[in-house]
């Protein structure tokens, strides 16, 4: 209809001119610009300026958002752990940065909703901390909060002493051990602040031997040339009432070889496997039917080429309280427990005693010279070809105990369940 209406307008206004030029097509032309010059006056298109809106004017003033810290600038003996905190109202956060003097970053994260902030874990005693943080409100605007603070002084504190050492090579049967000079009595926290792992990845889990020793391994033997990191945050850590850690230290240590010895009580003999093949089988002597060596998984975690051995110092005393034996020059002598077994180099007794006799007080005897000159003995050549971690495992000993797993590093002598169990 609309189209008939301008079309009738447009004859109408073309008059007779049309009529004039007499009909036919170039009437019709004249007709079609006639149309368009129409259509363009009525307004028939929209131009792109018809279709823009007002833009919104850009909000003034400062942010409605309100950023805050806590412990409040200029705080001093802050708590390590539950006091820094970071909020925000009427806006959400988008950076918070804190730091320490020298520029060690506080890992943490800003919730979902971005009203809070909180650290991942503990902070450092007698440390400064500088905090940033950054909110914006619903329309853009930024509002920023910077505080100063430093944590408490502790009026005592703890340590641990590891096992092994940075840089070592050890046996496949070596655990990570620590030892606290102080009561632990948040285990949780303390296990927490220590992260032992390995390359190849394997799980890695810790038990608590009492609340001084916690000791980490892997169910199973470590592989052969595996690289294992132990990490100790414990700086700032509250392991007892007001006992504080005081250490913040990374070592890494690569298993060697796998070497595992199975010494035979009953046949008086050893052999020693490398890398699943046999290396060679000695003679030993283990303990006597009176004083047998431990049945059980040991771990090699002390070496000597000579060290001094006395009855007294391990419960082995006469009458007089004098030891009962006292040897100066024990060669060869590689720890195996706490308690004070040994596989080491035997010179007093005679070389037909090895194989043939268990004499001891529950060590394990290898033929050696006294001084340990002659690299052929068979204490020499057990020595030279051991590491520390390497397993020696006895089996067939007139003992009915198996050796505990807290005397000496001996934690294989668990279960991997009970290793696990809640504590």
């Amino acid at each position: 209809m609309e189209l008939k209406a301008i079309l009738a307008g447009a004859e109408a206004r073309a008059g007779g001119r049309a009529r004039l030029i007499g009909g036919g097509a170039a009437g019709l032309v004249v007709l079609l610009v006639v149309l368009l010059l129409v259509v363009s006056s009525c307004g028939g298109g929209n131009s792109a300026a018809d279709e823009r809106t007002p833009e919104k004017a850009k909000p003034t003033g400062p942010s409605e958002a309100v950023v805050t810290i806590a412990p409040e600038d200029g705080a001093d003996g802050v708590a390590t752990t539950g006091e820094l905190a970071v909020s925000a109202e009427k806006g959400k956060l988008t950076e918070v940065v804190v730091r320490t003097a020298d520029g060690e970053k506080v890992p943490g994260e800003i919730t979902a909703d971005g009203g809070a902030w909180k650290p991942e874990g503990h902070l450092r005693t007698k440390t400064t901390y500088t905090v940033n943080a950054v909110a914006t409100d619903s329309e853009g605007r930024k509002a920023a909060e910077n505080a100063k603070f430093s944590t408490l002084v502790p009026g005592d504190s703890f340590v641990g002493f590891f096992q092994p050492e940075d840089g070592d090579k050890v046996g496949v049967g070596m655990p990570v051990s620590i030892s606290f000079n102080r009561a632990i009595e948040d285990l949780e926290a303390v296990e927490k602040a220590i992260s032992v792992t390995a390359e190849p990845e394997v799980d890695i889990e810790g038990h608590w031997f009492g609340n001084q020793r916690l000791d980490f391994r892997p169910e199973e033997y470590w592989a052969a040339g595996t690289e294992v990191a132990l990490d100790l945050d414990l700086d700032g850590v509250e392991g007892a009432d007001g006992v504080y850690g005081s250490q913040k230290k990374s070592v890494t240590f690569e298993i060697g070889r796998s070497q595992v010895s199975v010494v035979d009580a009953k046949k008086k003999t050893m052999t020693v496997t490398r890398d699943g093949k046999k290396l060679r089988t000695v003679p030993i002597s283990a303990g006597a039917p009176a004083t047998p060596t431990y049945n059980g998984i040991m771990v090699i975690s002390e070496k000597h080429v000579v060290t001094r051995m006395n009855g007294a110092t391990v419960g082995f005393t006469d009458d007089d309280g004098e030891g009962e034996y006292d040897i100066e020059d024990v060669p060869h002598a590689m720890r195996l427990s706490t308690s004070g077994t040994f596989i080491h180099g035997n010179y007093w007794a005679s070389s037909a005693t090895f194989g043939s006799a268990n004499t001891s007080h529950g060590c394990i005897g290898l033929d050696d010279v006294r001084g340990g000159w002659d690299e052929k003995a068979a204490a020499a050549w057990f020595f030279e070809n051991s590491l520390i971690g390497d397993v020696v495992q006895v089996k067939n000993s007139a003992d009915p105990e198996t050796i505990a797993p807290d005397n000496g590093l001996n934690a294989w002598n668990m279960s991997w369940e009970e290793w696990t169990a809640e504590q």
